[in-house]
C-alpha cells in the first residue's frame, strides 16, 4: 500500500510542478498581491509568533507577504534529515542564500522546537485536500517539523491546488486551514 501511495504522490507532484511552471509572471504577481493582502488581514497580535516561509520558484506568493505580519516571524532553515531549524526574520537585509534556492535569516538559530512557540504556521504545499491532507515536495522537511506544532497549520496553495483528495500516508500531518489567492483563509 505504501509504495502505491508514494507512486500516486509522485505522479501528482510531477503534474502540479508542471502546472506551476506554466503560470505566467503576470498571474504570479496578481496572486502574490492577493496573498499579501490576505496575510495582512490575518488575526495575529503583535505579541504572537508566526512561522512562515519565503516562496521560491513557482510557489504562490512572494516575500512581500511577510510585510503584513505585524508580529514576530520565524522562517525555516533546512538542516538536512532533521526537523527544520528556525530563525527570526528581520527583513530583506537579514536574508542570505541557502540550499534549494532558499533565502534564510542570517541571525541566530533557535532550534527545531521554536516552531512550538507559533500561534500560526503558514506551510508551503503543492496541494491540499478538503480534509486537510497536504502534499509537499517530497523531501520530508515539514513532515519532521509539523508534529511539534500545537498551533493551527495553514497550507498556502493556488486556488486550483485545493483538491477533493490527496494521497495520504500515516506520517502526513493534516492542515487546519487553506490560504489561497482568491478565497483567502478557509478553515477546514
Amino acid at each position: 500500500m505504501t509504495s502505491y501511495v508514494r507512486d500516486r504522490k509522485a505522479t501528482l507532484r510531477s503534474r502540479l510542478l508542471a502546472e506551476r511552471r506554466a503560470v505566467s509572471p503576470e498571474d504570479r504577481a496578481v496572486e502574490a498581491a492577493a496573498l499579501a493582502a490576505h496575510v495582512a488581514a490575518l488575526d495575529v497580535r503583535p505579541d504572537q509568533t508566526v512561522c512562515a516561509f519565503l516562496p521560491v520558484g513557482s510557489e504562490p506568493g512572494d516575500a512581500s507577504w511577510l510585510d503584513g505580519l505585524r508580529c514576530r516571524v520565524l522562517l525555516p532553515i533546512v538542516t538536512g534529515e532533521s526537523p527544520l531549524d528556525w530563525a527570526v526574520h528581520t527583513g530583506p537585509a537579514g536574508l542570505v542564500p541557502a540550499a534549494f534556492r532558499l533565502m534564510e535569516p542570517s541571525g541566530p538559530r533557535l532550534g527545531p522546537s521554536a516552531i512550538a512557540e507559533a500561534s500560526l504556521v503558514l506551510v508551503p504545499a503543492l496541494a491540499v485536500s478538503l480534509d486537510g491532507v497536504r502534499l509537499g515536495k517530497g523531501q520530508g522537511h515539514y513532515d519532521r517539523s509539523l508534529p511539534l506544532v500545537k498551533a493551527p497549520l495553514v497550507a498556502v496553495v493556488r486556488d486550483c491546488e485545493v483538491l477533493e483528495e490527496v494521497p495520504a500516508e500515516p506520517h502526513d500531518v493534516r492542515m487546519d486551514g487553506i490560504l489561497t489567492p482568491s478565497a483567502g483563509l478557509r478553515w477546514l
